[in-house]
């Protein structure tokens, strides 16, 4: 798996096509999460709005993942949340193409990401799970993410779950 910063915003290029049909592949995730008016049906200029409006906070990342040879998955990042009593990193979104479940595509990304915060001094990761996302609280745990406060988001507020895990270099 290949890791890639997203480059300037795109707009109506192939890589749009692709980062749509990889969200359009998660209308269960959009269905929970709220984030489209129609998870069956998400469009470019939807996708590029959301990903626009991502990268308007100060040190989001937006990393793409590629394996064979086409896009499999997103991660978006944060290098500091906005509560400035947080010292940690934050995984925003990640999210593998729905084909793909299952096959250790999800876990892989999380690791390269952890890899990449770790590289960068980080000791921790943080991240918020919906609290009606079963599927995803499982996935994170599964991980070594351990359940650290309930509160609601901070764009729609909706209730969710934070989580946090040590990282260690070993």
């Amino acid at each position: 798996m290949i890791l890639d910063p997203l480059p300037a915003a795109p707009r109506g290029d192939p890589l749009l096509a692709e980062l749509t049909a990889l969200y359009a592949s998660n209308h269960a995730f959009h269905t929970l999460s709220g984030d489209f008016p129609d998870p069956h049906d998400i469009h470019p200029d939807q996708v590029a709005a959301a990903l626009a409006q991502e990268s308007e906070q100060p040190g989001t990342e937006i990393l793409l993942a590629r394996s064979f040879g086409r896009l499999i998955g997103i991660a978006v990042t944060l290098a500091h949340h906005p509560d400035p009593a947080d010292p940690d990193p934050w995984i925003g979104l990640l999210m593998v193409d729905a084909s793909l479940h299952g096959q250790g595509h999800g876990r892989r990304l999380a690791a390269l990401v952890e890899d990449r915060f770790r590289a960068a001094g980080r000791t921790a990761a943080r991240l918020a799970v919906l609290a009606n996302n079963q599927k995803a609280m499982a996935f994170w745990t599964a991980l070594g993410y351990e359940g650290l406060d309930h509160r609601e988001d901070r764009g729609m507020g909706r209730p969710c779950t934070v989580l946090r895990k040590e990282l260690t270099t070993s």
